[in-house]
């Protein structure tokens, strides 16, 4: 009896693993299919070649990098050896790596959630927007805000008439806080903590977009159900860029804008994402309504 009983919880780990394997195939395949991986890449070289989207950052850029250079050297210095003597036991030799990956994403962490909160929404939004009106996008962007004449896409935004994005929830600092001790596992457990990171970033990145569309929660839940490859993907990509020490605020603009570049593709139809993205669009912008 004890025989079967090993083999029915056996036979049931086995379906449940086979399970979890197709279906991360099918996630990297269409992550794989809809390129979002190349948009963080896109929106670093775009933003670069585009001087008039500096104006946002340029306005930030000195607050910023002081609190950066203030979290991450406060991090190093009280607390970098107490979690470096607690994970030598768990790690071994390998706790020198896999300390300094856990104060990376503590320290990225701080850095977000106070800069994103309090110094760089306004300038995000207008990073976001400006991509778009930059991409001839001009249609979407004025369902959200009034648009000047003139050919500075920056310059040309106006006053804004939908409430930018959302601040940091109780619920995302939770999880983070839950997902955190992951980084205990070596290696393996670090890999997963920012690919969790990565999912939950990845569902926030067109959030601006989903605004202007005026779509409701439920339907911005159906869409990135649909398309949680994509998603994972580019948010785990921007995740990693932003755990880069003294750049991670650079990085934070250029994933704005290549979070617009693929709004804007998805918009005028231009993404390999889905086959007839425009009507999927449609048909998801009338569901939940």
């Amino acid at each position: 009896m004890a025989g079967d009983l090993a083999s029915n919880v056996q036979a049931k780990a086995e379906e449940v693993a086979k399970e979890d394997y197709y279906k991360a195939k099918e996630l990297l395949a269409d992550a794989a299919k809809s390129r979002a991986y190349l948009y963080p890449f896109k929106g670093i070289i775009y933003f670069i070649t585009h001087k008039a989207l500096w104006k946002p950052f340029s306005s930030r850029i000195l607050p910023t990098l002081g609190l950066t250079l203030g979290v991450f050297a406060s991090m190093l210095f009280f607390t970098y050896l107490p979690q470096l003597s607690i994970l030598v036991f768990i790690n071994g030799p390998l706790a020198v790596f896999t300390t300094t990956l856990l104060i990376l994403n503590e320290s990225s962490a701080l850095v977000s959630i106070i800069s994103r909160n309090f110094l760089l929404q306004d300038a995000l939004l207008d990073t976001f927007d400006g991509t778009l009106v930059s991409r001839n996008a001009t249609g979407i962007v004025r369902e959200g805000r009034q648009l000047k004449s003139g050919n500075d896409p920056i310059s040309r935004l106006g006053k804004i008439l939908k409430s930018p994005f959302s601040k940091l929830t109780p619920k995302a600092f939770i999880r983070y806080v839950m997902y955190l001790p992951l980084n205990f596992i070596p290696v393996v457990g670090t890999i997963i903590f920012i690919f969790l990171q990565g999912r939950s970033r990845g569902n926030t990145i067109h959030d601006r977009y989903f605004q202007l569309k005026g779509w409701s929660s439920p339907q911005q839940q159906d869409w990135i159900k649909r398309h949680a490859g994509p998603y994972t993907t580019f948010g785990t990509i921007a995740t990693l860029l932003e755990m880069i020490p003294v750049l991670s605020m650079f990085f934070a603009f250029t994933n704005a804008a290549g979070a617009a570049l693929w709004a804007a593709d998805i918009e005028q139809g231009n993404t390999q994402m889905t086959q007839g993205t425009a009507p999927r669009l449609r048909e998801t912008a009338k569901k939940a309504e």
